[in-house]
């Protein structure tokens, strides 16, 4: 007999199993909707709150002392703009979000803070790509705060919706996305940490939109204001009410802003104490000191007494150009191949073994070279191949150098050796003055107008570097006049550095002069930017070495390939562009080649007064830098 109980045929069974179906998810729904609520009542979901999360973003930024803020605006972002305005944050937009990192940049270098940039997605931030990589090799603490679409509209073809992640990870040392408002604050505070610690490089934080704008926005825009009728309705629906809540949920609870604590590794005692031994045996040493010295802990004051108590000639690169002032008697400035060819102990401070050292062919096999870093790879770059070290020390290098001049005693170096080193830069800027003499067929010789820039230049400037040939030049000439006071891009060699680097620099450094030396080439990246100087009252003094062309380039590719294709350029009236931004504009040529100095004065007097300047200085072109490198 037939069980009545069981429907026969297969429709029946199928409605049957549906009904069942039905009842269960519903009983789940329930469920999951009794728990979400007791998780929201826990949790305080203020619904009716007006706050949103770009306030909880400059709480942070506020309680970390971070003063400045380089944006170029977008809506992804405009919550965290607003409220570290309200917060006392300046807010500095810019026309280029590359700028904007490279303020940050300059920024952290100077102040010895984190330097924070905000930019919005998709292109806002693949903009900021060769400025946050430069900012990497430059090993500069740079926070770089990204919009990007909503945590449920990501990977579904929202605006500007891309993998930001995966394009920051290689660049930064921590890349994460926010994904609740109350996530932010302990993101940040790590963010900035690990900015600093070790290794000091950039980091980046994606704020997706829904975490930085007020709740009642955020819904509105997520929840159907009539929800879908039927079962798939009442489970989508439930899905994004309790996604929204679980957003904000206890997005307003007290939490701690300020600093977390800053790893910065250390030499050990025995290292310290190794080199105290090989340096107290030398007789020709030499310290070569990099931008690693200039971080934080060690104030420069006090790097600047154990450099002149340990006594021994030394080479200053990057950010510790200007360590010992214009005219120091330790400072070598050239002939530095040569130098290191002659010395028994080399001690690296800061400095890595890259293409400015010839991967490490400059120093001499018989030297014994002692090198401190905070990062272990870069340490031992190349030491397979083109040199040893005696003892590498992984430390922070200016509290080793304060801890290997409390330890040497009674040192006796080579009494000539000093001396020997300084009459070779006296030949030098001899043959440097002999240069400046000299004709060019046509305008002004760029070694003559770089020795009058020197002579006008102020003790408190500040020297922002942008450009090939020209710089390259500058280099030689000119001599920072105190610590932290030159910028140049850092061992990527980054062209369109100079308007960022320009704009932090003088908000860090309100009372100095801040100079930038553009190549012409270069200065095609930051023109734009003067618009951004006059808009913020930012007066920074700019010199064109203008020449026409790509010269660093051009100086190898005719010779060696025999064509000057893509390397020429015309002297165009930058001046009168800057004019048009409403910058002051001023024009050098060899009609005026008895005034430049007085030139110089004038643009002085109009940055003083409050505006940018832009000099535009037609050049000529010498043998100066030939047999120089561009590859």
């Amino acid at each position: 007999m037939e069980d009545p109980a069981i429907p026969a045929s297969p429709g029946a069974v199928l409605a049957w199993l549906l009904v069942v179906c039905g009842a269960l998810l519903t009983g789940l729904l329930g469920a999951a909707h009794r728990l979400g609520l007791l998780y929201r009542l826990r949790h305080q979901v203020d619904r009716d709150s007006p706050r949103h999360g770009g306030e909880s973003v400059a709480a942070v930024l506020r309680a970390h002392g971070v003063r400045f803020l380089f944006t170029l605006v977008g809506g992804h972002v405009s919550p965290v703009l607003v409220a570290c305005e309200k917060r006392g944050l300046r807010v500095v937009d810019v026309r280029h979000e590359a700028t904007a990192v490279f303020a940050a940049d300059a920024v952290a270098r100077l102040s010895g803070t984190v330097g924070v940039a905000v930019v919005t997605a998709g292109p806002g931030l693949t903009n900021t790509v060769t400025a946050v990589k430069n900012a990497q090799m430059a090993q500069s603490p740079v926070l770089l705060l990204g919009g990007a679409a909503s945590t449920l509209l990501q990977d579904r073809g929202a605006l500007q919706a891309i993998d930001h992640l995966s394009l920051f990870r290689p660049l930064c040392k921590f890349c994460v996305s926010v994904r609740r408002v109350r996530d932010i604050v302990p993101t940040l505070r790590a963010a900035m940490a690990d900015a600093q610690s070790g290794t000091p490089g950039p980091v980046f934080v994606e704020l997706p939109i829904d975490v930085l704008y007020p709740y009642f926005m955020v819904r509105r825009e997520m929840v159907p204001a009539k929800p879908p009728k039927g079962l798939m309705g009442r489970a989508l629906s439930w899905y994004l009410e309790n996604h929204l809540d679980d957003l904000f949920a206890g997005a307003w609870e007290p939490r701690p802003e300020g600093p977390l604590p800053v790893d910065i590794p250390k030499a050990s005692a025995q290292q310290v104490q190794c080199c105290v031994e090989v340096l107290s045996r030398a007789k020709k040493p030499l310290l070569v000191l990099g931008s690693q010295a200039l971080l934080p802990p060690t104030p420069a004051d006090k790097l600047r007494a154990a450099v002149e108590t340990l006594g021994v000639p030394c080479f200053l690169g990057g950010m510790a150009r200007g360590l010992l002032g214009a005219n120091h008697p330790l400072h070598i400035r050239q002939n530095r191949s040569a130098a290191l060819k002659k010395a028994d102990v080399v001690l690296l401070a800061g400095m890595v073994c890259d293409f400015r050292l010839s991967y490490g062919r400059a120093l001499s096999r018989s030297s014994k070279v002692l090198i401190v870093n905070r990062d272990r790879r870069e340490m031992l770059l190349n030491a397979d191949m083109f040199w040893k070290p005696h003892t590498a020390v992984q430390g922070d290098v200016g509290l080793f150098l304060l801890e290997l001049v409390s330890r040497l005693r009674g040192l006796a170096w080579a009494p000539d050796w000093a001396e020997e080193l300084r009459e070779a830069d006296r030949q030098k800027e001899q043959a440097f003055r002999e240069k400046a003499a000299q004709p060019v067929s046509r305008h002004l010789n760029p070694v003559r107008v770089l020795q009058l820039v020197e002579e006008t230049l102020p003790a408190d400037s500040v020297l922002v570097v942008d450009g090939g040939d020209f710089v390259g030049t500058a280099a030689h000439l000119l001599r920072p006049r105190g610590p932290l006071r030159w910028l140049d891009p850092g061992a990527f060699g980054t062209l369109g550095v100079g308007a960022g680097f320009a704009l932090g620099a003088k908000l860090c450094r309100p009372e100095a002069e801040v100079w930038c030396l553009f190549g012409d080439g270069a200065f095609g990246y930051s023109l734009i930017e003067f618009d951004t100087f006059v808009r913020h009252k930012v007066p920074v003094l700019a010199v064109i070495g203008n020449d026409a062309g790509w010269t660093q380039i051009s100086r190898e590719q005719v010779p060696s390939l025999g064509s000057n294709v893509a390397c020429g350029l015309a002297f165009s009236d930058y001046h009168k562009a800057a004019e048009g931004l409403g910058a002051r504009g001023l024009l050098l040529s060899r009609e005026r080649e008895d005034r430049v100095a007085e030139v110089l004065r004038e643009a002085q007097r109009l940055a003083q007064d409050g505006r940018p300047v832009v000099v535009n200085v037609l050049i000529g072109r010498t043998d100066f830098r030939d047999g120089s490198i561009s590859v």
